[in-house]
């Protein structure tokens, strides 16, 4: 696909598509706990797509700590609000690994749908949209296996829950749509149009406002979670990709054409090569960018809006998610 599709050309890539993970935290070599008040035993999950491991960082030993090895181009994470368990879509498996956060172990693999690429995790349920099946999988998180399988738009790509998990919303990214589901009833209750090529999804800590990267439109749609209705967009850098939200509701957007985060209402700031996965610390401290074409993920400090360490991963890095 050409670069005004919105896609990078990468030789190794599987699918014709827009990439990206979101939405979710990594912390940095060079951060300590000193500087910034973490909760108490915050872990990072990168998946690392290029190397079909994960690699595990702890924040408060500033090192890693763990590699693990799951299925075949990892690209999307989630973890469980409790910290216990991560969820990674292994998109050349058709499977997503579940990893006990605290021993590090794999303790299931469940087949899912082809091509699953993004992962969002409530109380009880862990839904993965499958690229190439155009549905979302949905794991029951007791049993580890597939309960439900939700047809959505074309192409859904990333997944985020709502603080109170009773809403989950896909990015369609072949539809220009946002899918809303309703996880009582494991039912779409909404299709919203958004930007050209949906890819990244991020919601706001209140609820009430979801952010959509439009790879394809370079920008950022913000909607109305209540609605669910348009709201604003705003223009951001070339192929956007991954977005997250502070704390406060500060927005950053991981752009992959132009190796720069912009944040909403500020100038962009430059970090890695082919920036993709983007996530914001449980704090107000930090934000954290994988750069797919580094292997490495870069630390901004919120404060300054400055790159302040550059972390060496695996191959590839997309996805990543927090436990705490």
């Amino acid at each position: 696909m050409s670069f005004g599709n919105g896609a990078i050309p990468r030789s190794r890539r599987r699918a014709v598509r827009i990439r990206v993970l979101a939405v979710l935290l990594l912390a940095a070599a060079s951060v300590g706990p000193d500087a910034h008040a973490y909760p108490s035993r915050v872990q990072v999950f990168v998946a690392n797509s290029g190397s079909d491991n994960v690699t595990v960082y702890d924040t408060r030993m500033q090192e890693v700590v763990a590699t693990v090895r799951v299925g075949r181009s990892p690209v999307g994470v989630g973890a469980a609000p409790d910290g216990d368990r991560v969820y990674v879509a292994n998109e050349l498996s058709d499977t997503v690994s579940v990893i006990d956060a605290r021993t590090y172990s794999t303790v299931a693999t469940v087949p899912v749908g082809v091509h699953p690429f993004g992962v969002a995790v409530t109380g009880t349920r862990a839904y993965v949209t499958n690229f190439g099946a155009d549905t979302v999988s949905v794991i029951d998180t007791a049993t580890n296996t597939v309960v439900r399988r939700i047809p959505v738009g074309h192409f859904p790509h990333s997944a985020v829950a709502g603080p109170d998990g009773r809403r989950v919303y896909v990015t369609d990214n072949g539809a220009a749509t946002v899918s809303v589901i309703d996880t009582g009833t494991d039912q779409v209750v909404a299709t919203l149009p958004v930007g050209r090529f949906p890819a990244g999804i991020a919601i706001n800590p209140a609820g009430d406002r979801i952010y959509v990267a439009a790879t394809g439109a370079n920008s950022v749609n913000a909607i109305s979670a209540t609605g669910p209705t348009l709201m604003t967009t705003q223009p951001v850098g070339q192929v956007p990709m991954g977005i997250a939200v502070t704390p406060r509701g500060q927005v950053y957007v991981a752009n992959a054409g132009s190796d720069t985060v912009s944040v909403l209402g500020r100038p962009e700031i430059p970090v890695g090569d082919q920036p993709e996965g983007v996530a914001a610390a449980p704090d107000t401290s930090y934000v954290f960018v994988t750069n797919s074409a580094s292997g490495s993920m870069s630390v901004i400090d919120i404060a300054t809006n400055k790159v302040v360490a550059t972390v060496p991963v695996g191959s590839e890095p997309e996805g990543l998610a927090v436990t705490s």
